[in-house]
């Protein structure tokens, strides 16, 4: 049963292990973050990690065919390893869902969103296949659980997701997770409806400049949309040194310099999880307000550690967040689209490798950059 966000963000208190002691697995303060620049280990060796094992991890991403363009690897603040176009903007496809979330709790816990509103008193409908009585009774928080039961139509999906689309009334609002497109882009549509003001703006003043964000600016976020939806789809075009800040803000709590800028509780309920989700009869973990989670074990091939959660995109984009470790890890591809349209985006996803061979080449990578930690 699905509590009360008010309530939750009134009632949630978080600790996780890694700060159980007041450190991080590190020995750092778990206050511990980069200034304008990110600061990089001083000694690979005696903050307990083997450069040629790092090395070993570098040249398994850079000869695999997970076709990797930037990694970077974040422990207790500062940079273990980074190598490739980290300050090179491309768009992160879904992980635009993950951005948009922190957005979600900002703006929940202010009382300008109201989560448990439905679509009917939001004024939602679609063209020009209008949305049925039943479809408007989802509410914000079942399209931020991808558990709408709205099959609509949209412009911009891969054909996986085509292909294991339900069909329309085929699951009332609230019962049953598809991983959908639709409820993603509706998101953006009532954000910006209920706050006036364009994700990427808000992204920037909200997020982005409170946490230094490096290379982000309000225009790095793109709108596309074709003749089967009235709600477009919203893209993120950002580095991979700016999205290891997001994953660090998410490690921190929410909290940046002493300032809590994401709420806790919403983080909370972002990163765990109470069911398996189940797509073309695997299990996928979890699956919590647009982040994946690990739920009965269940994330990354290779990789199960206790409280892992992550952010993912079409083409091996991942932000990768391991609270016991204190780590954030950072996937990059350089799939980006030379043209911002649907047809382009999508002929580009279509391209990619499944998601099931990228995530046991991204799981392989972990492995091995974990692998690497000496413990010393």
């Amino acid at each position: 049963m699905i509590r009360s966000l008010n309530s939750f963000l009134l009632c949630a208190v978080l600790v996780l292990p890694s700060y159980a002691s007041g450190q991080s697995a590190t020995g750092k303060s778990p206050e511990s973050l980069p200034g304008s620049s990110w600061p990089q280990v001083a000694s690979l060796e005696k903050s307990g990690w083997s450069k040629q094992k790092l090395l070993a991890a570098r040249q398994f991403a850079e000869t695999d065919s997970i076709h990797t363009s930037a990694v970077m690897i974040v422990q207790g603040g500062e940079v273990v390893d980074q190598w490739g176009d980290f300050d090179k903007k491309i768009d992160c496809y879904s992980i635009r869902k993950s951005l948009l979330s922190a957005l979600y709790g900002i703006y929940s816990a202010e009382g300008v969103i109201d989560v448990n509103q439905t679509l009917e008193q939001l004024g939602i409908d679609d063209s020009p296949d209008p949305l049925t009585k039943e479809e408007k009774q989802a509410r914000v928080v079942d399209l931020l659980r991808a558990r709408s039961g709205v099959y609509h139509l949209v412009d911009f999906e891969t054909a996986s997701m085509q292909k294991s689309r339900p069909a329309r009334g085929s699951h009332a609002p609230g019962t049953f997770w598809y991983y959908n497109n639709w409820d993603f882009n509706v998101l953006g549509t009532i954000f910006e409806k209920k706050t006036g003001l364009k994700i990427g703006q808000a992204f920037y003043e909200r997020i982005a400049k409170p946490i230094g964000m490096q290379d982000f600016r309000p225009d790095d976020v793109f709108y596309f949309g074709g003749p089967l939806s009235i709600h477009p789809a919203y893209h993120f075009e950002i580095t991979a040194r700016d999205m290891a800040r997001f994953g660090l803000l998410y490690l921190r709590h929410g909290r940046w310099n002493g300032k809590q800028i994401v709420p806790e509780a919403w983080i909370e309920k972002s990163s765990h999880a109470n069911e398996m989700v189940k797509s073309d009869g695997a299990d996928h973990g979890g699956y919590e307000y647009l982040w994946w989670v690990d739920y009965g074990g269940v994330h990354f091939p290779e990789v199960s550690l206790p409280g892992i959660y992550s952010a993912r995109g079409n083409g091996a984009h991942y932000i990768f967040i391991i609270p016991t470790l204190d780590m954030v890890i950072v996937h990059r591809t350089d799939n980006d689209p030379p043209v911002k349209d649907a047809k382009t985006i999508t002929e580009i996803a279509n391209r990619a490798s499944p998601a099931s061979e990228n995530r046991a080449q991204f799981g392989h990578l972990v492995k091995l950059i974990l692998d690497a930690q000496t413990g010393h």
